[in-house]
């Protein structure tokens, strides 16, 4: 299934938008694009490969405001999506999340997860705390 054309350049300027205030560390305001661009999605929104990337930013906005159970959540959701399962990039977020929260054991099972898909290039942008979590496991 396709989104019509008028959705999906309606999706595209409000993520274009939300990346913008990303890079300039406004995270909130970008949050709110990219939670305005979801809603464009018919439903069920979890049907459409948008949405893996859609609650990704979503849930990256959270993790930037420190806000690691609203991030998780969107992950969590962003895994069900297409192609979300298996993606390192929602791995390594879930397992940071799980970390911050203070479950250690499940952030250990995804970050090796993240690692094994991709290697340490998908820890670069990621605190050196979450890498050296997995270290001794490697």
């Amino acid at each position: 299934m396709e989104l019509n054309d008028k959705v999906y350049d309606e999706i595209k300027q409000k993520c274009a938008r939300g990346n913008e205030l990303a890079d300039s560390e406004k995270y909130q305001e970008a949050l709110t694009e990219f939670s305005k661009a979801l809603e464009l999605l018919p439903k069920p929104d979890y049907m459409w490969e948008a949405a893996t990337w859609l609650y990704g930013a979503i849930g990256d906005m959270y993790f930037q405001l420190n806000d690691y159970s609203a991030s998780l959540d969107c992950f969590m959701k962003a895994q069900k999506c297409p192609d979300g399962m298996g993606n390192p990039f929602i791995c390594v977020r879930i397992g940071e999340c799980f970390f911050e929260l203070g479950n250690i054991e499940k952030a250990k099972q995804y970050l090796m997860q993240a690692y094994m898909l991709e290697g340490e290039e998908i820890f670069l942008d990621a605190a050196p705390k979450y890498l050296a979590l997995i270290l001794p496991l490697i």
